[in-house]
């Protein structure tokens, strides 16, 4: 069996929902220019974007001052009654916002729905969380956003943001997270008091090609939520600022170089949860989100913002647009293997592995090897490797390795040769290379042999892994030198039997990592 992306029926409060489809890396976007937007652009680079831009950041300076007289004698842990000069300046601010989304493009915002008010539903969940421009509500309601503490010292924009009340998250401090869970919870039980909080449960930014995994934070509290839901409606997608594709810069030229920017806000009806989904805020996510992914006509998929690590490395072994590691990633996360797994343990399974010699194992000997019982995930897991009906588990321990350390390829290579290399001399030959640079590269018959052949300085038939970094090393864009990489096909498969396209899953050194992948996370 060849791993294929099977098309999957969701289920919201027990009825099937019509979302299906074959899943894409949410995590990479491309924006690819005809030669006449190409064209389109240049003249609008030189002609309207200097315009709009001046107008957009004068609009932003003109607001500082009321924010500023606006939070003067506010306290970041109390609520005071709305005096009228503070009214005066929110409708200013509001004002000003408009203003400047309007010059930045976004000439009219389409609006569905009811707002719903803050004693009705204290919380707004809102998806897909795409881009910076998806601050367009946050300025229109002027509710309360969870951000990073660092960002209320950024001048000027760090006064604009205090006035909505953000609940700031402290990177430096480990208890952050607890923290933040305890303040979304005391304001959403004000009863009004505070203002509604926008939470975007994602956690990151992603291409909206589906929703990924909700983060719990915004349900723990067990109090209703409105889902809201955002699109673009552009032809071309320029406002999408994701792990992999274009920088904060260039999403924002591009944006302002499009004659106008269409965006439609849909407030769905409140969600009010049942006794089970209090008890259980990933249950409570989960509902939610097939209910945003029904009226947006998207499908969801169970990737997550940790998933996020294995798209934003670089360098000669780097992910590929297209790959089946998020789905080993996804698999391996519901087996509860993911957590455990740490260098300690996957030494200990890829000693296991070796002494297996290559032979095959079944289903049944796979979930005895990781010691785990036959589920229908595990099922999955194995039709990713399986090769007429056996499945070599050092595969598997190379794919795990990769997904539990992506920046630590040579780690992941040293393990693979010690599984596969001989005991008299640490060798490896061209087939068991073959073996390792499928699983982890997807690479074919061909190319091996060319690898091998530049490995293989002193034509021995056989190298060791102090070889290959040596190879690397000398190498570093191998890939490309050697054709490599291979188009993706409809079908894919991890294991190294397979000819089909595999995945690319060894990645580089962080710090070689692209610097626009320090996107916004939530």
């Amino acid at each position: 069996m060849k791993f294929t992306n099977r098309k999957r029926l969701s289920t919201v409060n027990g009825e099937d929902s019509h979302i299906s489809t074959e899943m894409t890396n949410p995590f990479i976007h491309e924006v690819r220019l005809t030669p006449l937007q190409k064209l389109k652009v240049a003249v609008m680079t030189v002609s309207l974007f200097p315009v709009r831009l001046l107008f957009a950041v004068f609009m932003m300076l003109l607001a500082w001052p009321f924010t500023f007289v606006g939070t003067q004698g506010w306290s970041e842990h109390t609520v005071e009654p709305l005096s009228w000069w503070r009214w005066l300046a929110k409708l200013a601010l509001r004002s000003l916002m408009r203003a400047m989304w309007f010059f930045a493009g976004f000439h009219w915002i389409a609006v569905k729905g009811r707002l719903a008010p803050p004693t009705e539903a204290p919380i707004l969940t809102v998806a897909p969380h795409s881009s910076y421009f998806d601050s367009i509500p946050v300025t229109m309601t002027m509710a309360s956003v969870v951000m990073k503490a660092e960002s209320k010292d950024i001048p000027v924009w760090g006064t604009l943001i205090k006035f909505i009340r953000p609940v700031f998250v402290s990177r430096s401090d480990q208890d952050s997270r607890r923290k933040t869970v305890e303040e979304i919870k005391r304001r959403a039980s004000s009863a009004g008091e505070w203002p509604q909080i926008m939470v975007f449960p994602e956690g990151t930014c992603t291409n909206r090609s589906c929703l990924i995994s909700f983060k719990p934070g915004a349900f723990i509290p067990g109090v209703p939520v409105q889902p809201v839901v955002l699109r673009y409606r552009n032809e071309m997608d320029t406002v999408s600022w994701t792990w992999q594709g274009p920088g904060a810069f260039k999403v924002l030229w591009l944006t302002l170089c499009q004659l106008h920017n269409s965006i439609e806000i849909e407030y769905l009806p409140t969600y009010t949860p049942s006794t089970e989904e209090k008890r259980d805020p990933a249950l409570y996510a989960s509902n939610v989100r097939h209910i945003m992914a029904k009226a947006l006509g998207l499908p969801i998929t169970d990737y997550s913002f940790e998933d996020c690590r294995l798209t934003m490395v670089r360098g000669p072994l780097a992910l590929p647009s297209h790959t089946c590691l998020l789905e080993f990633s996804r698999l391996v996360r519901l087996l509860g293997l993911k957590p455990g797994a740490s260098d300690q343990v996957l030494e200990e399974m890829a000693c296991r592995a070796r002494e297996l010699c290559g032979h095959g194992r079944s289903l049944e000997g796979v979930a005895e090897f990781l010691r785990l019982p036959v589920t229908q995930t595990l099922q999955d897991v194995f039709a990713l490797f399986e090769e007429h009906g056996q499945m070599d588990v050092r595969e598997f321990v190379i794919a795990l390795s990769i997904i539990c350390r992506p920046f630590q390829h040579l780690e992941t290579l040293q393990l693979a040769f010690r599984m596969f290399e001989a005991e008299e001399d640490g060798c490896i030959v061209e087939h068991e290379l073959a073996v390792i640079l499928k699983t982890a590269l997807g690479v074919s018959d061909l190319t091996v042999c060319d690898v091998f052949r530049a490995t293989d300085t002193g034509n021995k038939g056989k190298i060791t892994f102090n070889d290959f970094r040596e190879f690397l090393e000398s190498c570093p864009n191998f890939l490309e030198l050697f054709c490599c990489v291979q188009k993706p096909s409809p079908t894919g498969s991890l294991g190294a039997q397979n000819h089909s396209s595999g995945p690319d899953l060894l990645p580089q050194d962080p710090n070689t990592a692209n610097p626009a992948h320090s996107k916004k996370q939530d």
